[in-house]
């Protein structure tokens, strides 16, 4: 069976778009660094111009695409399979090169655990071991849900295969109703990954900074069980910021107080956004804020991992590279819409 060749005309790479696959995952699968953060057609980052073929598209309406985008005929790589050999124009980098390589994959869902009111745990398994990065995200493939879903893993990688993966239940949101209500224990699904670019960089000798909101909570947990597991906090501090609309959404604290140096090595800030937070004596407001009220040095000197709701990643990312002027290289984060 012959499959479609895919030819980007800016840096001559050639890969082949097996079944299922959309440009973008073909390319990173034959270890492409065809550049691209959501992989579910919110953030725009995998725009391409058509050259040569036919494509189809999967999300018409997909929000990555602005209008300018449309009238000059752009497409998201993720959201476009090719129906023949085609020859495109797409952005790529070093960065985007993966460092596992995605695989499809069965997987069993094997238990379920209720974090807040709407944010749970959900656990599977699959017969090969788990590759992945802590911080790194995954496409799942839902029963009755006509595309992907990108979750980020809340575990570290390991051989007996399990993902684990921290979920917030989005009001309207087809695939989490599925989840929340459709999923129980034996369900199977498909599992493509791992993809992302926010994982942990053991290398770096700053202090590191984790910020999560919502669901962000998974990848940010991640990092720090991989930062304790790497030996990165016997010589440097972690200070977990975590988000939340009112006291009753506020998590995090028992799964960080399970690491050992939590306390002293690891610090853990919870900030309530609601104004009117009954019972809440803790720190209020936007969690951004409080970064530089309370990090010691100044916010330049950080590693910086964050995730969660846009209005947050967007304000940080632009209090962290404008306002402060942290280097590009020390923040990481995945766009999610």
């Amino acid at each position: 069976m012959t499959h479609p060749v895919i030819v980007n005309e800016r840096d001559g790479a050639r890969f082949e778009q097996r079944p299922g696959d959309t440009i973008l995952r073909a390319a990173l699968r034959a270890g492409v660094g065809l550049s691209y953060e959501c992989n579910s057609g919110g953030c725009g980052g995998c725009k391409f111009d058509l050259l040569q073929g036919e494509i189809e598209t999967l999300w018409p309406e997909a929000p990555g695409l602005g209008e300018r985008d449309r009238r000059r005929g752009r497409h998201l790589a993720c959201q476009c399979r090719a129906l023949g050999d085609v020859s495109i124009k797409a952005a790529t980098a070093a960065e985007y090169v993966p460092p596992i390589r995605a695989t499809r994959r069965r997987a069993v869902l094997t238990g379920i655990n209720d974090i807040t009111h709407d944010l749970r745990e959900f656990r599977f398994r699959t017969d090969a071991a788990a590759e992945f990065l802590p911080g790194q995200f995954a496409m799942l493939d839902l029963p009755g849900v006509d595309a992907s879903r990108a979750y980020s893993m809340s575990n570290l990688p390991n051989a007996d295969g399990e993902w684990h993966f921290q979920i917030r239940r989005v009001p309207l949101g087809r695939g989490t109703e599925v989840l929340f209500e459709a999923l129980d224990a034996g369900t199977e699904i498909g599992l493509d990954g791992p993809y992302g670019l926010a994982w942990l960089r053991p290398d770096a000798p700053r202090d590191l900074v984790c910020v999560a909101g919502g669901s962000g909570l998974a990848p940010m947990i991640s990092v720090a069980r991989g930062a304790t597991q790497a030996g990165m906090l016997e010589t440097r501090r972690l200070t977990f910021f975590y988000g939340a609309r009112a006291p009753r959404d506020v998590c995090g604290e028992s799964m960080l107080a399970s690491l050992p140096g939590f306390g002293d090595r690891i610090v853990y800030r919870p900030v309530v956004s609601s104004p009117d937070a009954t019972g809440w004596t803790g720190a209020t407001g936007f969690v951004h804020a409080r970064l530089a009220e309370d990090l010691p040095a100044p916010l330049a000197s950080y590693e910086f991992y964050f995730a969660g709701p846009p209005p947050m990643t967007q304000a940080l990312q632009e209090m962290l590279l404008v306002d402060h002027q942290v280097p590009f290289e020390q923040v990481h984060f995945d766009r999610f819409f």
